[in-house]
């Protein structure tokens, strides 16, 4: 499966993405096909750049965005983002010691 994710570039305690089409078993800032942009989170505002035109040709071949792609795509009106996940992981237990 290809899937369209984040690949994590810069400098210790900096970071900035890139939007990435990748083989699902590939690691996260390992081998990729094709490089459709940039994010920074560390701007004000957040800095997001994409090629619309190569992103929505890769979604209509078939490609799944991980859910922060998907979030930042709908913010600049690539895709619809879809259902919110209520909640990502389940509550931890209460460690009963002493």
């Amino acid at each position: 499966m290809v899937k369209i994710r984040l690949r994590r570039i810069g400098a210790k305690k900096q970071p900035t993405y890139r939007f990435v089409v990748a083989d699902a078993r590939a690691p996260r800032d390992g081998r990729f096909i094709e490089i459709l942009g940039h994010y920074n989170p560390r701007t004000e505002p957040k800095t997001v750049v994409v090629d619309e035109a190569k992103a929505k040709e890769w979604l209509t071949k078939g490609a799944q965005p991980s859910e922060t792609v998907r979030r930042l795509f709908a913010e600049k009106g690539i895709m619809e983002r879809g259902p919110i996940p209520t909640t990502k992981r389940k509550a931890r237990k209460a460690e009963g010691g002493s």
